[in-house]
């Protein structure tokens, strides 16, 4: 039991934000500009921004505590063209996947449509997508220029701290308590991304299972070796 207590002391003592569900959302410096940012929502340039970072970054989990904040409507971007510009203008709105994006004439001219009518109502906008605007494929030249002219709030992959936090949550969903060593050993020998921590966690809980064995840190040292080569 001290061993379990100790271990989500050093996991959890980051901020977190309330959980939707069963994710916290951990804050640490990689992060903190991108919630502050999040958060300074009424001084949105024009009320619209974007929200960026990589796969498990949090940036659905913050998208929707701000839609639950402003009962924003939340779509995928790929559902723009079926939205019903009469109505739209009168809610606010999250599209995430925006560099998903299908290739297509008409949900680009709806987009700016509704870009312009949320804009005249008073309404706001928040776009997500993994990478930078940039990099998002849009071809209609007013569109393009109205998002790469967006203030982007970018969520960056984990530091250390952030890296050892997600590794002990994941586990702690699994009801795995590993001894802070182990969570140390991890952060230190692994490489520190949103997918690495996800796949990592899955392939030692897999194994231990397969093996009998707890997930100590000569287990944990072995095993990631084999991770690493997978």
């Amino acid at each position: 039991m001290a061993t379990d207590r100790m271990t989500k002391q050093l996991a959890f003592d980051l901020p977190s934000r309330p959980a939707l569900g069963k994710s916290d959302f951990f804050i640490s410096d990689c992060n903190s500009m991108a919630v502050k940012l999040m958060e300074d929502w009424e001084n949105w340039p024009n009320r619209q921004h974007i929200l960026s970072g990589p796969a498990g970054s949090g940036k659905t989990h913050l998208a929707l505590v701000w839609a639950r904040s402003m009962s924003a409507n939340v779509i995928n971007i790929s559902d723009v063209v079926n939205i019903d510009l009469q109505k739209a203008p009168s809610a606010s709105f999250v599209i995430e996947n925006m560099d998903e994006q299908p290739e297509n004439v008409e949900l680009e001219n709806r987009l700016f449509h509704l870009f312009n009518m949320l804009l005249a109502n008073g309404c706001y906008l928040l776009l997500t997508g993994k990478k930078d605007p940039i990099y998002w494929k849009i071809d209609l030249p007013d569109l393009r220029s109205r998002v790469l002219g967006m203030r982007n709030a970018r969520l960056l992959p984990p530091d250390d701290n952030l890296f050892l936090a997600l590794i002990a949550k994941l586990f702690a969903d699994r009801q795995i308590f590993p001894k802070p060593e182990v969570l140390q050993y991890i952060t230190r020998h692994s490489e520190r991304s949103f997918s690495t921590a996800s796949h990592l966690v899955d392939f030692l809980d897999k194994v231990a299972l397969s093996e009998g064995k707890k997930i100590s840190l000569k287990f944990t040292a072995s095993n990631l070796c084999k991770f690493t080569d997978l």
